[in-house]
């Protein structure tokens, strides 16, 4: 019985020790969901959740700035912003998936075109934090006269290197 007991408990040691972190959070949970489906399409492992990363997507996303923050090379980051009232990550990452179909494996590099998808689905990357809040009007998108919901989200480590594409962007499954 002891035997059966301790098997047991190393066999569920070992899967954990591999199962994607889920979060009790239902924003942390909406945000693994939607980044580790898409992933998943791509051949690449399912991220966890990051509290390190998250402080830094909530300043840039409070901002209400809509552009990149200067914290180049130190985690990778994807930005949307919509007037849409039930807009959330699940549009963000519909938005991002969307640049798929302009990447080019004959010629894997970066382009601006297809950045957030090539982030997303980034094999190397193991974590991310996404912040969302409400802009007030003419804030993030100019010239839209009402609230905006902007979302950030930073990726570790980073994606988009030069000369790594070819092995961290999978081609879809």
């Amino acid at each position: 019985m002891n035997k059966i007991i301790s098997l047991l408990l190393a066999s569920s040691a070992l899967l954990s020790t591999f199962a994607p972190t889920v979060s009790a959070d239902p924003w942390q949970g909406q945000v693994l969901a939607a980044h580790n489906s898409a992933r998943a399409q791509y051949g690449a492992r399912p991220l966890m959740w990051s509290d390190a990363l998250y402080p830094g997507a909530l300043h840039h996303a409070q901002t209400c700035k809509f552009g990149h923050s200067n914290a180049q090379f130190r985690y990778g980051e994807n930005l949307y912003a919509t007037g849409a009232p039930a807009g959330g990550i699940n549009d963000a990452m519909g938005a991002w998936m969307g640049q798929a179909a302009k990447y080019n494996y004959n010629n894997p590099v970066f382009s601006p075109s297809y950045g957030q998808f090539t982030q997303v689905v980034w094999r190397s990357t193991t974590h991310v934090a996404c912040a969302i809040v409400v802009c007030p009007p003419h804030s993030t998108i100019p010239d839209f006269p009402g609230n905006v919901k902007y979302i950030v989200c930073h990726y570790a480590p980073p994606g988009n290197y030069p000369g790594q594409f070819a092995r961290n962007v999978g081609r879809h499954v």
